[in-house]
C-alpha cells in the first residue's frame, strides 16, 4: 500500500510539472528607479536597503539608475563611479552645510519606455543643509514625479508616465545561447 501511494504521488508530480505553467523569471522583469550608495571614501556602489528619507554624510555619493531587474538581471548601478573627491573637486567645504556626490544614470534604450529616449547622465556636486536627506539632494537638481506610496517614478520627466511597470526582458539582456 505504501509502494502505490508513493508512486501515485511521483506520477501527480511528474505530470503536474508539464501542467503547471513555467516561472517567467527569465523573460519578465521590472524597470523601475534604482537607487544607491557610496559611503565617504568608498569607490563603489551599494544598493540603498533604504529608500532616499535617510541621512546622508559629507563626502557620500547618491546613485540613482534607471534600471531593468529581475530574478535573472541584477540592477545595474550608474555608469559614473561614485568618486567624491572628483565629483565634488570644485566645492569647497564650509562648517554650515554639507557636500554630497550625486550621479543619476537615465538607463538604457534598451529598457526605456516606447518613444521615450534616456537622458545624458547627471554629475553633480550638491551642497546642502546638514539636516538634508537623500530626497533632498536629488530634489535639489532634478524634477521628482513620485507615487504615494513614496516610489520615485520619473526624474527630470522620464519616464514621462509610468512607474515600476513589468515588461518583458530587452533582448540584448537575454542570455546568449
Amino acid at each position: 500500500m505504501k509502494i502505490k501511494s508513493l508512486l501515485i504521488t511521483i506520477l501527480l508530480l511528474i505530470t503536474s510539472s508539464f501542467l503547471m505553467p513555467q516561472a517567467q523569471g527569465a523573460t519578465k522583469g521590472w524597470r523601475y528607479w534604482g537607487y544607491f550608495q557610496a559611503t565617504p571614501g568608498a569607490h563603489s556602489w551599494n544598493a540603498a536597503m533604504t529608500g532616499p528619507t535617510v541621512d546622508i554624510a559629507d563626502g557620500a555619493v547618491e546613485g540613482w539608475s534607471f534600471v531593468f531587474s529581475s530574478d535573472d538581471v541584477p540592477s545595474q548601478v550608474p555608469t559614473v563611479k561614485p568618486n567624491f573627491a572628483k565629483i565634488c573637486s570644485g566645492t569647497k567645504a564650509d562648517k554650515d552645510t554639507k557636500r554630497v556626490g550625486l550621479v543619476i544614470y537615465f538607463g538604457s534604450k534598451a529598457w526605456a519606455p516606447k518613444g521615450e529616449t534616456p537622458k545624458k547622465t547627471i554629475t553633480t556636486c550638491v551642497r546642502t543643509a546638514k539636516t538634508s536627506q537623500g530626497i533632498d539632494v536629488l530634489n535639489q537638481v532634478v524634477k521628482i514625479r513620485a507615487a504615494t506610496s513614496g516610489l520615485i517614478c520619473g526624474l527630470s520627466g522620464f519616464p514621462a508616465k509610468e512607474c515600476g511597470v513589468e515588461i518583458p526582458t530587452p533582448k540584448s539582456l537575454l542570455p546568449k545561447k
